[in-house]
């Protein structure tokens, strides 16, 4: 079985309340499908947690108009680290979490009313897109992006994850990564300069080069109806020395800790990453046939980019269809073919109002 990406499946979110952040999340973001919530130990993260096995507590939500999830996740066994200094566009990791919106205009409007921390007015990106960016309760900011991809039409006004702007040392060291490995082969544009749209973010004066990646092929695994189309951002910074946006901090800490792709084909791209240099730092399934998060189960695998960004896998094997009934859905006797839409619908039943 040759490797596929099929969609980011979510965006690690750091945060100090798992609790208070998912209802934020659900109230503002339409993140309410409950898909899994565990409270344990992570073991297996050891080259990302300074050498100790750490105590958390996280939570798998999604929204059904589409797009990647978030996973909500809160150090337990330690008091979650801050960052000590202020974050700036450009600096390596992670620094924006984009959003979906099938009606931007309206989005605005209601956050506005809602008094929420807008960072700047409705703007073009450089290829013409809307978009406006905001901060949320735990001041990470996240970019909500024009974007017609629909599943199921929700009260919400914004989707799910469409993708993120990363920081970067080196932009053509990354695209060995995000180009190379994951397949982000399409430059929707490549530009150097100080961009207007970004006037108001942390960072936003200084000269930077951006570059908007998408992928050419159409995803077509089991979830993929569900993740739809994504994108990165990666931004060079051209006149400062930028800092690792966990620097003195680990994994899990707030902020945005990894970025995750639902595949198929862990094995085949365990061999792929490690002859283009990147091997996996974190491998389940050398521990264990699959890894059991108690109502769902995969594999999962993780790899670090040039400038610090973990990247995650998984390999689903089996996921809740309707818990109260015990009706689980699994994976490796389907096959990999997308899962119809009414299937979709099912996952309503883990709301959270």
């Amino acid at each position: 079985m040759a490797k596929r990406i099929n969609g980011i499946q979510q965006l690690g979110v750091g945060v100090t309340d798992v609790q208070t952040a998912f209802k934020w999340y659900r109230d503002h973001f339409g993140m309410d499908i409950r898909m899994f919530e565990e409270a344990a130990m992570a073991e297996l993260m050891l080259h990302h947690t300074e050498g100790e096995p750490r105590e958390r507590h996280a939570i798998l939500a999604l929204n059904l108009e589409g797009g990647g999830g978030f996973e909500i996740w809160q150090h337990t066994g330690k008091t979650p680290a801050e960052p000590n200094f202020q974050l700036q566009l450009g600096d390596w990791g992670i620094n924006i979490g984009k959003l979906k919106s099938a009606d931007l205009h309206k989005a605005f409007h209601q956050f506005s009313e809602l008094k929420l921390d807008l960072l700047t007015p409705i703007t073009k990106d450089p290829s013409g897109t809307e978009h406006f960016y905001l901060k949320d309760l735990y001041g990470n900011i996240w970019e909500v992006v024009a974007d017609d991809f629909v599943l199921f039409k929700q009260k919400a006004l914004t989707g799910g994850i469409l993708g993120v702007v990363i920081g970067v040392k080196e932009m053509e060291e990354s695209l060995k990564i995000y180009r190379d490995i994951l397949g982000y082969d399409q430059v929707v544009y490549d530009l150097s300069g100080k961009f207007a749209d970004w006037e108001g973010l942390p960072g936003s004066g200084h000269v930077c080069r951006r570059m908007l990646l998408k992928h050419s092929q159409k995803y077509n695994g089991s979830f993929s109806p569900l993740f739809g189309h994504s994108t990165l951002e990666l931004v060079h910074v051209l006149d400062r020395e930028p800092r690792d946006i966990y620097e003195g901090r680990i994994w899990g800490d707030p902020g945005f800790i990894h970025l995750c792709y639902d595949i198929n084909g862990i094995e085949e791209l365990r061999e792929e990453v490690k002859q283009k240099g990147f091997p996996f730092t974190v491998d389940s399934a050398l521990a264990m046939d699959t890894f059991d998060m108690g109502e769902a189960a995969g594999n999962f695998a993780y790899i670090q980019a040039p400038e610090g960004t973990l990247l995650e896998f998984v390999e689903t094997h089996k996921i809740p269809l309707v818990k109260k009934i015990g009706w689980f859905l699994n994976l490796q006797k389907r096959g990999e073919k997308p899962l119809p839409k009414w299937m979709f619908k099912l996952f309503g039943v883990m709301r959270v109002k």
